[in-house]
C-alpha cells in the first residue's frame, strides 16, 4: 500500500504554499516569548479582574478578527476546555442589525462605538482584534473606552498601525502577514480564555 504522505510531488504549489505558510508561522511562534510580552500579562490579569468584579470582556474586529471576536467570546460565555459558571463576554460584530443601522445611519467608523456607548460599563475590559491597527472603527471604540473608564487593549500586527496613538495595551504580533498574524491572535487569545477558565472553575 502506498504511503498517501509520500504520494503528492513536492514540487506543487501546494506543497511550497502549505511549507512557506508552515515556516512563517512557526518563525512567529518562536519569536513570542512570554516574559517579552508584558502587555499580554497585562491583558489576562486586568480581564480576571474585571470577571471577579462582574464586568465583561467585550470582542471585536474587522473581517477575519470579527470572526475571532465572536469565537473568543463564545469560548468564555460557554466553556473552552471544561465546564464552569458562565464568563460575561460578549462581541459587538455579531448583530447584523446594529452593524447595518449605525453603518446606514452615521457611518461604518462608528460600529464599534456606538454599541460600546449602549452596552459598555466603567470597569469593563475591551480586546480589539486587529491585524493592520489601521481601522477607524477601532480608533472610535479605543477613545470612547477611555472617556467611558473602559479598559482597551488590542492585538495586533503592523507594530500597531495607527491604533498604538489611542492606547498604550497593545500585544503586537511582530509581523505584516495577515495570515500568520491571524494565527498568532487565535493562540493568544485561547491562552487568555484558558487562564480565565481557571478562575471561573474555582
Amino acid at each position: 500500500m502506498s504511503n498517501q504522505n509520500n504520494s503528492m510531488p513536492k514540487n506543487t504549489k501546494l506543497y511550497k504554499i502549505f511549507n512557506n505558510e508552515k515556516k512563517g508561522v512557526l518563525n512567529l511562534l518562536n519569536k513570542l516569548n512570554f516574559i517579552n510580552l508584558p502587555s499580554f500579562l497585562n491583558l489576562c490579569n486586568q480581564a480576571q479582574k474585571a470577571i471577579k468584579n462582574r464586568k465583561k470582556i467585550i470582542f471585536f474586529g474587522n473581517g477575519g478578527s470579527a470572526s475571532d471576536a465572536q469565537h473568543l467570546a463564545t469560548e468564555l460565555t460557554v466553556r473552552y476546555k471544561k465546564n464552569r459558571k458562565a464568563i460575561s463576554a460578549i462581541s459587538l460584530a455579531t448583530d447584523t442589525s446594529a452593524l447595518t443601522a449605525i453603518g446606514n445611519d452615521f457611518g461604518f467608523k462608528y460600529i464599534f462605538s456606538r454599541q460600546l456607548e449602549a452596552l459598555g460599563n466603567k470597569g469593563d475590559l475591551c480586546l480589539a482584534i486587529t491585524t493592520s491597527g489601521n481601522s477607524q472603527n477601532l480608533i472610535e471604540a479605543a477613545k470612547l473606552s477611555k472617556k467611558m473608564g473602559i479598559n482597551f487593549h488590542a492585538f495586533s500586527g503592523n507594530n500597531g498601525g495607527k491604533l498604538k496613538r489611542y492606547t498604550k495595551n497593545l500585544i503586537l504580533i511582530p509581523s505584516k502577514t495577515t495570515s500568520q498574524i491571524q494565527v498568532i491572535e487565535i493562540f493568544l487569545g485561547q491562552i487568555l480564555c484558558d487562564y480565565l477558565e481557571t478562575f471561573a472553575s474555582k
